[in-house]
């Protein structure tokens, strides 16, 4: 598993509320570049959104459903 920053890792949640449609605060861009070098977020027209492996990655993080 990748090991985040807390400022990696609130960026990567942010993206994955921005690609529900929510509401996402401010997404740090040197957190979100790094996101981008480990694949777990890609550069778009509107900023950077979440990689399906970023969406896994914190998915694995929240264990199983219960």
């Amino acid at each position: 598993m990748v090991d985040l920053t807390d400022v990696q890792l609130n960026a990567l949640e942010n993206l994955a509320r921005k690609k529900t449609g929510a509401e996402a605060p401010f997404i740090n861009i040197g957190a979100a570049r790094t996101l981008t070098d480990l694949g777990l977020a890609e550069r778009s027209r509107e900023g950077w959104d979440i990689t399906p492996e970023g969406s896994a990655l914190l998915a694995r993080r929240a264990g199983p459903p219960r």
